[in-house]
């Protein structure tokens, strides 16, 4: 689950991590009426901050800092209800629904922090950088020198010594090592705690009068672990997620829409992944990603077809199972109650094997339905990609 930059700042600011003051708003008057606030509480400045689930969010116009009121009020004016597009959003960008109104400070270097999981040691790495409000790939790429990291042992957690290395490696002033320390050591316990697959401060700015302050944060809390957040999940905004993927998580659904024109229907993340290969290998684009789990039942095969069919780009659909807990029986009922109660009329091809797959079939036969079945995943690649032509 991602989540905002203002509410990222206020699961860090738990943490005792300083962050600048700020407003969020969701209509122009209350962003001018909290613009008013700062500057009468004494900020030179403020910058009006477009909140979306993407980053680049300043070279889309959607950072912009204002030194009067007056240049606050248009600014919030132009970036409120915008399509911002960014290099994360795609082409179709994000209709800016929430403003950031946050004081000006006054900046002298920018750094970077971050923490997300290596799989090559499947261990957490936490990530520092001198380049502080440049792209981590960028940085990566151009000037690899400039990136520490330091793997952080399970159990054990980043140590003080491995923030003071990165400290010292960045060239942090001496004045300043304990406060950026503490920030590193408060990022990770706030990755740990809140079950974050990323958690980054971009840029920790270091002040002219000596604070170490998190100017931007950006959080993404796992999936798996919401059971043990019931107090995270008001934070999730559903405006910033594709609605399809909004239905079929209410039914326990893993969906991910692509923009191909066949669609997808397995039961196991790494069926869906060949799944989607086999299709493009066979000449077509799969139209998403939906797996409807290993416990699936027949209502449930019959919400993922419903959100399936929800995408007008899709021209065919392939099914593709390996019966194991879901027996093929119970996926073949769900498939037939679905045509039935929807009306389906896109051509619809049924890879099954496993458990219960003669009774499976058999369903599928008497249905009275025109379903075309598969031998094997490279047949049913092949008859579905000429079917959605």
């Amino acid at each position: 689950m991602k989540i905002h930059e203002y509410q990222a700042k206020g699961l860090l600011a738990r943490q005792g991590v300083p962050v600048p003051h700020g407003k969020v708003a969701v209509t122009a008057d209350e962003a001018i009426a909290g613009a008013k606030e700062l500057m009468a509480a004494g900020a030179t400045g403020v910058v009006v901050k477009a909140q979306i689930h993407a980053g680049g969010r300043g070279k889309g116009g959607g950072v912009k800092v204002a030194k009067s009121l007056a240049d606050a009020e248009m600014h919030i004016k132009e970036i409120l209800g915008m399509t911002l597009v960014t290099h994360q959003t795609g082409p179709e960008g994000r209709v800016v629904k929430r403003l950031l109104i946050e004081e000006t400070l006054p900046i002298d270097r920018e750094l970077y922090l971050g923490i997300t999981l290596d799989r090559q040691t499947g261990k957490n790495v936490f990530m520092a950088s001198a380049a502080g409000g440049m792209d981590l790939e960028e940085v990566a790429e151009k000037t690899p020198h400039l990136l520490l990291k330091e793997t952080i042992e399970p159990g054990i957690g980043l140590t003080g010594f491995q923030a003071r290395k990165m400290a010292f490696g960045m060239g942090i002033p001496t004045a300043s090592i304990n406060a950026a320390v503490s920030v590193m050591m408060a990022l990770a316990k706030a990755y740990d705690e809140f079950d974050c697959s990323l958690a980054e401060v971009n840029p920790l700015v270091l002040t002219s009068d000596g604070r170490v302050v998190a100017l931007d944060c950006k959080m993404s809390i796992d999936d798996n672990a919401m059971f043990r957040h019931k107090d995270l999940v008001e934070l999730r905004d559903t405006n910033e997620e594709d609605p399809l993927e909004v239905e079929a998580s209410k039914f326990s659904l893993n969906y991910i829409k692509l923009d191909g024109n066949v669609a997808c229907m397995v039961n196991g993340a790494g069926l869906a992944m060949a799944t989607m290969d086999i299709i493009k290998y066979a000449g077509g684009s799969p139209a998403n990603f939906l797996d409807v789990g290993g416990g699936a039942n027949a209502e449930q095969v019959k919400n993922a077809f419903r959100i399936l069919l929800s995408d007008s780009a899709v021209k065919a659909v392939l099914i593709n199972i390996f019966g194991g807990i879901l027996r093929c029986d119970t996926l073949a009922t769900g498939v037939v109650n679905a045509a039935r109660d929807l009306g389906i009329k896109l051509p619809i091809v049924i890879r099954m094997e496993g458990t219960n797959v003669e009774q499976g079939r058999k369903i599928l036969q008497e249905s009275g339905f025109n379903f075309t079945v598969a031998d094997g995943m490279k047949d049913a690649a092949e008859k579905v990609v000429a079917l959605a032509k």
